[in-house]
Formats: structure tokens, C-alpha cells, sequence
């Protein structure tokens, strides 16, 4: 695994960063290592939920989590308002980051990736396949 190191500023929107990074360095797959920062705007969609929650308010970030494949991401965010309540669900666009987010991405080298729609779920899921040396 090769990891991506990256400090994320203000201002920026955190989902469309990653997407964006992703793009960039030519990532196939990848994993959220690390995120440590705070948002001054939420915008999560919470389990089971068809809308979604934004709020402008400060947050500290406590763990972010979830795949990258080519530019497509699958991430979950589980946030810590100003009185230590948190609140988690799938990050969404609109997430925005007040001053810092030290970000770290772990780039799957040994595998590509793909989404495909599966009956199931009604959802586009992630198919992993191994490269074989």
C-alpha cells in the first residue's frame, strides 16, 4: 500500500477534495487512513434517512472512513458538536472545512475497483478485484 499524505484548508470542501485528489494522483482504489480537523458546515445523510442534515456549526472531526474508486467515493464522517455530542452518517458534498483537515489515503496498489449496480441494495456497490503478479 502507498499512502497519500495531504493538509486540506479552509474553505474547502472535504468530499469534493478527495474526489478531487483521487482524480489527480490517478488513484484506482483506495482507503480513508486518517482525518483530523473541523468543519464549519455538516452535511451528512443519517442512517435509513432520505434527507439529509446540514448545519453550519463547528465540528471536530473523530473519524472518517470509507473507499475511494476512480474518483467515487463511499465515505462516512462521525463528527463532535461544541458540547461533545456526536453524529455520524454518509458524508455528502457540502461538508466544509473550517481551518485545517490532515488527511492520509492508503492507495490500494494491489487491487482495482469498480461499482456496479446490485439488485439487493438498489445502490451502485464497490467490486474489488485483486491483481494477480
Amino acid at each position: 500500500m502507498k499512502e497519500l499524505a495531504i493538509r486540506l484548508t479552509g474553505g474547502s470542501d472535504l468530499k469534493k477534495s478527495i474526489s478531487e485528489l483521487a482524480l489527480k494522483h490517478h488513484i484506482d482504489t483506495a482507503i480513508i487512513l486518517s482525518a483530523v480537523g473541523c468543519l464549519q458546515a455538516a452535511h451528512i445523510r443519517l442512517a435509513g434517512a432520505k434527507d439529509s442534515l446540514l448545519a453550519y456549526e463547528d465540528y471536530e472531526i473523530l473519524s472518517l472512513q470509507g473507499t475511494i474508486s476512480k474518483g467515487k467515493c463511499h465515505l462516512h464522517i462521525c463528527l463532535a458538536d461544541k458540547e461533545g455530542s456526536a453524529i455520524g452518517g454518509h458524508l455528502l458534498d457540502g461538508c466544509i472545512i473550517n481551518t485545517t483537515c490532515e488527511l492520509v489515503i492508503g492507495v490500494m496498489e494491489d487491487y482495482q475497483s469498480f461499482r456496479t449496480y446490485d439488485e439487493q441494495t438498489g445502490y451502485e456497490e464497490i467490486v474489488f478485484k485483486e491483481l494477480k503478479c
